[in-house]
């Protein structure tokens, strides 16, 4: 019959005996007490912290000692946290700790063991933790550049035709839909586009840009679809992700899309269509899940009748289109924007009146860019925080007057001929329309007895919109 009674010390050796392997074999132990205070260290431990004996350590909290130490979490919970990684300033540590338990069960303490030297089998996995580590900063340093940079707050304007173009860009970051915005250069487009993305479901995921018009047509299909390796002669040998790739999940933003050539236009059908596409020089097909948002600054419509944009294509894209107005055309906002540009330029600049009045007469042909250039030179060549006319005058160089103040200098005896009677009738008469309805353009087309897209075209040709 067995001895039952020698269990307890059987059970008792084999604690101390495991102890002591774990002890001899590991790179260092360490005991804390109820508080997590240190105990007992082993020398190797204490000399891998910079400590010239474990005495040194002894009734120190064990953070102070070892940064990032989760041994009073350990204490506090009861529970054990049998394999775990922990950074030092030499190399990572494979950790273990164990809570201590007194005869009834309470937790009076804890000990820890880093298992490093002796567990060799593990260097694999230690190679790979660092690698990922490595990943995962690459990575997250790539998904901050490809953050959208702005919001609808930094869309200056409360004017109809502004507050109309902010309503409908929200009401467009809800769906998945595209989105076409037509506008002059430099009325805002990329803002808006970085905005609805910031205020979609998305916004979490990629923004990802790209100019069709900065890059040559024979790099552009590799840099919107990406390569093989070795696709062609220069190639990258690992192959390179396009933008539709690195977009997977977020938004792709296609500025100037006007430019695109046509045989890439038909490839950018297919994407949108079957939702997949194809390296260069690949035969495997890549799923994309991407939320397009196109810009242009010419008449889609017209390059359509032309044949030098696919009409198939602009139907695809025309879902949700936004028509961002010039500047000239919502000069109410011009203190705004002013205000908001001087807060940009870090400076204490003001306007005088007749200043102000000075840029209403401008025609802003380059818009907001150009009104952000033109109050900087005026910074720039005043000494005076109170920008005068004079000053301003000189920023803006020729001024361009707008086209109301041009057709008055040049009526002098004048008749406008038919078509030029007519432009100036509609135009007048949708403006009129625009206004009653604060820009409101559906209800504007209802009240003028025209359809919504038949109105947008009217306000391209004459003017009355980008």
């Amino acid at each position: 019959m067995q001895d039952l009674g020698n269990y307890p010390h059987i059970r008792q050796s084999a604690i101390r005996s495991l102890f002591e392997i774990f002890e001899q074999s590991s790179e260092g132990t360490i005991i804390v007490d109820r508080d997590a205070h240190i105990v007992w260290m082993n020398e190797r431990y204490a000399q891998r912290f910079g400590l010239q004996s474990a005495s040194e350590a002894i009734g120190r909290p064990c953070e102070s000692v070892i940064p990032g130490s989760l041994l009073r979490d350990v204490v506090n919970s009861g529970r054990p946290i049998l394999l775990d990684m922990m950074d030092t300033p030499r190399e990572p540590l494979v950790v273990m700790r164990l809570p201590i338990h007194d005869d009834a069960g309470q937790v009076i303490g804890a000990i820890g063991f880093a298992l490093f030297d002796e567990l060799q089998s593990l260097s694999p996995l230690l190679a790979r933790y660092q690698s990922m580590q490595q990943e995962l900063a690459s990575t997250r340093s790539q998904l901050k550049s490809r953050q959208a940079k702005y919001s609808f707050a930094q869309f200056i304007g409360t004017s109809a035709r502004s507050l109309e173009v902010k309503r409908l860009a929200r009401r467009s970051a809800t769906s998945d839909s595209a989105v076409l915005l037509l506008g002059e250069t430099g009325t805002g487009k990329e803002l808006l586009a970085h905005a609805i993305h910031n205020a979609s479901p998305r916004a979490s995921k990629p923004f990802v840009s790209l100019n069709t018009a900065a890059i040559p047509e024979t790099l552009l299909e590799a840099e919107f679809f990406g390569t093989a390796p070795g696709a062609f002669t220069g190639a990258d040998r690992k192959g390179r992700a396009g933008k539709l790739q690195i977009a997977h999940g977020g938004t792709l933003f296609l500025d100037e899309i006007g430019d695109m050539p046509l045989p890439l236009q038909s490839k950018l059908l297919r994407v949108l269509q079957e939702k997949e596409f194809e390296p260069v020089g690949s035969n495997e097909v890549l799923r994309s899940d991407v939320r397009l948002i196109a810009a242009t600054s010419i008449d889609l419509e017209a390059a359509v009748r032309k044949g030098t944009f696919r009409a198939d294509l602009y139907y695809r894209l025309n879902v949700l289109t936004l028509a961002v107005p010039p500047l000239r055309e919502r000069l109410e906002d011009l203190p705004a924007l002013c205000e908001a540009i001087f807060d940009a330029l870090q400076g204490r600049h003001e306007l005088h009146p007749e200043a102000m009045a000075l840029l209403a007469r401008h025609a802003w042909p380059g818009n907001v860019r150009e009104l952000h250039n033109v109050l900087e030179r005026a910074c720039l060549l005043s000494d005076d925080t109170l920008l005068d006319r004079t000053t301003v005058a000189a920023a803006i160089g020729t001024l361009q007057a707008l086209p109301e103040a041009q057709r008055a200098a040049a009526s002098d005896g004048q008749i406008e001929d038919f078509h030029q009677a007519r432009a100036s009738f509609e135009r007048e008469l949708i403006r009129k329309a625009l206004a009653i309805t604060a820009g409101d353009v559906p209800q504007a087309a209802q009240r003028l007895g025209l359809g919504r897209s038949t109105l947008y075209r009217k306000m391209l040709e004459l003017g009355l919109q980008s």
